[in-house]
């Protein structure tokens, strides 16, 4: 892999780990993490980080005051602009990188559970790549249950749903933001459903909406979260979001 590819799949990975990314986007990065260990140690490093952040640090919102002057201080004054340009690149890209990652450090504790649909997209879109999609294939719930055993810390619940028209096709592990995740695939017609499912971190939470063409249902029960992810409609999604409760 060039150096050049992965410095500029390391700024977009960045954006990705802060959520930023457009689904697409995210699953470009995706590919090359499935061919770049450095770049997916990166990866690993900085979705640590981002746990560490998320439950450590205190969140505040800035007061005015300090927004005001952040505001000045970035459309800065020509002297420094000029004084900037002449800085040797090497320099100035690290400072850039400096920057890039103090955004990370500022944004990541301030990010909840609603920038999570933009997670469940990408990895959804992710896994319909070629040989992506499934990791144990079987229609059987008897099959793909026993198959997280070992593989997780939880037990997922798995709904055979072939009587409703959403037939169970298979299962696979898959790593969202402070958690791994148990993923059910299911198909209604040519469409495919992923269902991802981790312990959950709050009761009663729900959401539905889309995002780049996907659609989205979350709800959270029996101490597990749930999020339903596919190109079906809306109504049908909800449909099964509705039968796997």
């Amino acid at each position: 892999m060039s150096s050049n590819h992965c410095q500029e799949m390391r700024l977009l990975l960045q954006a990705d780990v802060d959520g930023e990314l457009q689904a697409a986007e995210a699953a470009r990065v995706a590919a090359h993490l499935d061919s770049c260990p450095d770049c997916s140690r990166l990866q690993q490093q900085l979705l640590a980080l981002s746990a560490t952040l998320r439950d450590t640090l205190p969140k505040h919102s800035a007061p005015e005051h300090l927004r005001q002057a952040v505001r000045a201080r970035l459309r800065g004054a020509p002297g420094r602009q000029a004084a900037a340009r002449r800085w040797p690149v090497g320099i100035a890209s690290a400072l850039v990188g400096i920057a890039a990652s103090l955004a990370l450090f500022a944004v990541l504790p301030m990010r909840g559970a609603d920038g999570m649909q933009d997670w469940v997209v990408a990895a959804h879109v992710r896994a319909l790549q070629p040989q992506h999609l499934l990791d144990v294939a079987s229609t059987d719930r008897h099959t793909v249950k026993p198959w997280f055993a070992g593989r997780l810390s939880f037990s997922p619940p798995v709904r055979d749903l072939a009587a409703d028209g959403f037939p169970l096709i298979g299962a696979r592990l898959d790593s969202l933001p402070g958690s791994e995740a148990a993923v059910l695939v299911y198909r209604r017609r040519e469409h495919v459903i992923n269902l991802f499912i981790w312990p959950a971190t709050a009761e009663g939470e729900t959401a539905e909406g889309s995002r780049d063409g996907y659609n989205f249902v979350h709800w959270a029960a029996d101490g597990m979260t749930f999020w339903a992810v596919s190109d079906l409609n809306a109504q049908e999604l909800l449909e099964f979001a509705g039968r796997v409760r």
